[in-house]
């Protein structure tokens, strides 16, 4: 696995300075394989490490609940939006997929770095049709008790945050979540099988528009794979009537992230990334699709090994842990071994008590050693469920 070669040149005064400084030179990706076997030659006097675009695609085909599959292009987009002395990298991640038929999506997710880290802008747009299924509240039922949703989705989220000191950042932002057509495909409607009376009714449509107040710490000098630092995120969003929310109600979102090197060679990864997060509503009429569950955290990364909205509940608590390693010398292979925990409250489901556990391992393929993106393919199970999870970059 790799990073930028520039790491340790951020300034004090900017953000904490890194420890370590990753020659990029001495590892080996995908495009430098292409080049090779293509013979495939970069323009005499140029430098391959001066350019301040890196792209990474990967089309790919994968099972999607209800049966059959989706055809998914992954792309990803690191770039540079001043002098990488004293700008971290920023990132864009474009996901489009489609099955030919009912299922599409569009989504874009972003995380801009301005000049001089002064500013951070985080962004999420998209617009999907994704049936998938749903298990009720907390252990409300058993894994092959379940019914298939449909509905389309429509988000709009961009926060925009300035720098107070450091790595510390405060912001404002605008959420718009608008589901519509919600149904069933089933026949126990979704508010008989949840026994929840908002955002159950058969075709129903709502909308949660708001503001949220953010804070994030962050000394990730890379978020696309993060080779050492920390991050730290809090939001809390208020959906108002009078912004078009179809209930009032509040959301508490706190995450915390480590990323520990257990080596001083800054050219090889060996590492434990953990990370773990907190997540509640509150206001009585809370949408059943705006509950905290498994899999819709905002960067839609918790649960390896399990369905995705497998647990569902007012309040949520994710733990994970993984350790991050190189095969290989010139770090073109490596691996990954995760375990994750996740607790919900909800019937048959005591908040903090009763613990939902996922593990597995992963490959890790360089695809863009400048930008440090991977093809990650990562195999999970849990109790009564096993499953692959393959995506461009680290997980978190």
């Amino acid at each position: 696995m790799c990073m930028l070669h520039a790491y340790a040149q951020r300034p004090v005064h900017e953000i904490e300075v890194s420890k370590f400084v990753v020659d990029t030179s001495k590892h080996r990706d995908l495009i430098d394989i292409a080049k090779q076997v293509f013979k495939i030659k970069p323009p005499a006097g140029i430098d391959s490490n001066g350019q301040k675009i890196y792209f990474s695609i990967l089309p790919f085909s994968t099972n999607v609940p209800g049966g059959g599959h989706a055809l998914i292009t992954s792309t990803t987009a690191g770039f540079y939006l001043g002098d990488r002395k004293t700008t971290y990298i920023s990132r864009v991640n474009f996901t489009p997929y489609t099955n030919f038929g009912l299922r599409f999506g569009i989504p874009i997710r972003s995380y801009i770095w301005l000049k001089e880290n002064t500013w951070v802008i985080d962004g999420d747009i998209r617009l999907l049709r994704y049936p998938h299924e749903t298990w009720g509240l907390g252990r409300q039922h058993a894994q092959d008790n379940k019914i298939m949703l449909d509905y389309t989705y429509l988000r709009f989220y961009q926060h925009a945050l300035k720098r107070i000191k450091g790595g510390f950042f405060m912001g404002l932002g605008y959420d718009l979540d608008y589901r519509m057509q919600v149904e069933s495909k089933d026949a126990v409607s979704l508010a008989e099988f949840t026994d929840y009376a908002y955002g159950t009714a058969p075709y129903d449509a709502y909308v949660s528009s708001g503001i949220s107040i953010n804070m994030i710490y962050d000394t990730r000098a890379n978020s696309i794979n993060a080779w050492d630092g920390n991050y730290a995120n809090l939001q809390f969003r208020v959906n108002p009537k009078f912004m078009g929310s179809s209930s009032a109600w509040q959301s508490l979102f706190v995450e915390m992230r480590r990323y520990h090197r257990l080596t001083d060679n800054p050219d090889r990864q060996n590492m434990i990334a953990v990370r773990n997060f907190f997540w509640t509503v509150f206001g009585a009429k809370v949408p059943y699709l705006e509950l905290p569950n498994l899999g819709w955290d905002p960067y839609n990364s918790s649960g390896r090994g399990m369905p995705l909205s497998r647990y569902r509940g007012r309040s949520m608590y994710y733990v994970e842990g993984e350790y991050r390693r190189d095969i290989t010398q010139d770090g073109f292979l490596g691996f990954v071994v995760f375990t994750n925990l996740t607790s919900v409250s909800g019937p048959q489901s005591k908040f903090l008590w009763n613990w939902n556990v996922g593990a597995g391992g992963g490959l890790r393929l360089k695809f863009n050693k400048n930008s440090g993106t991977n093809i990650a393919i990562d195999y999970g199970v849990s109790k009564h469920h096993r499953g692959i999870h393959l995506s461009l970059g680290e997980v978190f």
